[in-house]
């Protein structure tokens, strides 16, 4: 019976783990969005997480939100210094998150400052 059990949790483990691993390392879409930068926040209880937010348009659904890793220094720094300004965001879509990562499911990796012609 305690080789039954220990079969039992064994799987359960290694199907928690692939779980988690698939979650974190497979993405769903990467991609780009333009807009302006009107939020960034390092917000929390527990977990603190970035993220923000760009404006693509006038109404409220054009806004798209995304989190960023907290080990994406110099993607954060950069987006705390371009507030306010037209940004050009590189992003990856994860099929799902963890409350110690972020918000949302879109994850920026890359920012670039664009200009208006």
């Amino acid at each position: 019976m305690k080789k039954v059990v220990g079969i039992i949790v064994a799987i359960a483990a290694v199907l928690l783990i692939g779980y988690f691993l698939f979650v974190y390392y497979a993405t769903y879409s990467e991609g780009f969005r333009s807009g302006e930068l009107i939020k960034i926040t390092h917000k929390g209880l527990l977990f603190k997480t970035w993220e923000g937010e760009i404006s693509q348009g006038v109404s409220e659904s054009q806004h798209f939100s995304f989190s960023v890793e907290g080990s994406e220094d110099e993607v954060i720094q950069q987006l705390k210094d371009m507030q306010g300004q037209q940004v050009k965001l590189t992003y990856k879509e994860r099929f799902a998150t963890f409350p110690w990562l972020g918000d949302t499911k879109y994850f920026v990796t890359e920012v670039e400052k664009t200009i208006r012609e």
